[in-house]
């Protein structure tokens, strides 16, 4: 059997090389490349995101990131959103807004802001437990059937999600740092971590095998 072959968008964000090779190790035939025609045709899709949300979203769109995920979406096609990543996909990031009126516009996908964390302590960084679906709950692609709660995923971040309004359908993981947050979203062949899998050691690698493994099933 072919491996499945996984794009990481490049769209001019840093740090991706690391996520490139913890894919590889994953056995997936990976190629960084922002062009169109590959990453509507890959098996999986991952979309990475370092810096500022404006930015990252600026950035997407700069390389038809936004229409490439939708086209995928709609054709029930795999996207994995990776940290800035998963913030662009909602509504609205605050950051460097002046109030609500001046928010910088995500991708949309699903409703909600990304706030600051409330918490004199940010960035949020270093490693931390989530709280993912159980098997009562239907369980996690992302985490398995029966997820470790004492596994710790790797954070860098300031601003979150801290209120979930999309799908009642969708699998929603969550983290703390002086509030409960987004810490990854399954809904459909989308799915999101605010955490770094690729920085996450063997907890991350496992995550990234499931993810990878589950592409066939969605193809």
């Amino acid at each position: 059997m072919a491996a499945p072959r996984v794009v990481v968008l490049d769209h001019g964000s840093g740090n991706v090389r690391s996520a490139v090779r913890a894919l590889e190790a994953t056995g997936a035939d990976v190629a960084l490349t922002g062009d169109r025609a590959a990453a509507l045709a890959a098996d999986g899709l991952v979309v990475p995101g370092v810096g500022a949300f404006a930015a990252v979203a600026r950035d997407l769109r700069a390389v038809g990131g936004d229409e490439i995920v939708a086209e995928r979406l709609a054709a029930g096609r795999p996207v994995l959103g990776i940290c800035v990543g998963l913030q662009v996909l909602f509504a609205r990031g605050l950051e460097h807004a002046a109030d609500e009126d001046s928010a910088a516009a995500g991708l949309g996908v699903w409703p909600g802001d990304v706030a600051r964390l409330p918490t004199g302590v940010v960035p949020h960084m270093g490693w931390n437990t989530v709280e993912a679906p159980s098997a009562a709950d239907g369980g996690s692609v992302l985490f398995g059937a029966e997820p470790d709660p004492e596994e710790r995923f790797y954070f860098v971040h300031s601003f979150a999600v801290q209120a979930w309004s999309g799908p009642a359908s969708a699998r929603v993981t969550w983290a703390e740092h002086g509030t409960r947050f987004v810490a990854a979203v399954e809904d459909g062949p989308l799915a999101a971590t605010q955490f770094h899998p690729e920085k996450s050691g063997d907890a991350g690698q496992r995550l990234l095998r499931r993810w990878v493994g589950s592409l066939g099933d969605a193809g």
